[in-house]
């Protein structure tokens, strides 16, 4: 297993992320997007059942040979059992993507960072990134298999993990 080097990132709130060694601070969480990934979380935990590990802002290193490493920070983030290490720093740093990335987007996100994310997270054998876009009301999934967004009234779903089914009008029900 590849240990994660120490890239100096600060530990700070928001979290301040890599992009192939350029640094970007994420934008300080609102209240729907504080609630939007509370219910993320408890949604992947229940789906998962004990399958894999669910936490929210957990950073992930991410090291390609010969180019520069990046270190990302989810708002959400689901690991297969098995996956991480069992233990030590090589546990609580670790060296690759989640299976899934959630991004819960901000006012004021960029559309062109938030695709290089995607695409580093695919990179390093992610399995799907999500992306809950409160002011649109949708749910983006994206895989291998291909790239669907979902409005109010449908349901999200993955040919990456066929048994996650996201409900987009109970995910934003009193969101405003």
């Amino acid at each position: 297993m590849q240990l994660a080097p120490d890239l100096g990132i600060p530990e700070v709130k928001p979290a301040i992320e890599s992009i192939r060694g350029r640094w970007f601070q994420k934008l300080s969480p609102r209240t729907r997007h504080a609630i939007l990934q509370g219910r993320l979380v408890t949604l992947l935990t229940n789906w998962a059942n004990g399958r894999g590990d669910v936490g929210t802002e957990w950073r992930f290193y991410l090291l390609p040979h010969g180019k520069a490493p990046s270190s990302l920070v989810p708002d959400v983030a689901y690991v297969v059992n098995g996956r991480l290490p069992a233990a030590g720093d090589a546990r609580e740093r670790p060296a690759l993507a989640p299976d899934i990335a959630v991004e819960v987007l901000s006012p004021g996100d960029r559309k062109r960072l938030l695709e290089t994310k995607a695409a580093l997270y695919f990179e390093h054998d992610a399995k799907l990134v999500i992306v809950v876009d409160p002011a649109a009301r949708t749910v983006r999934m994206r895989d291998v298999a291909g790239d669907e967004t979902v409005p109010i009234g449908g349901t999200a779903h993955s040919a990456a993990f066929p048994d996650l089914a996201i409900d987009v009008t109970s995910l934003f029900v009193r969101i405003v």
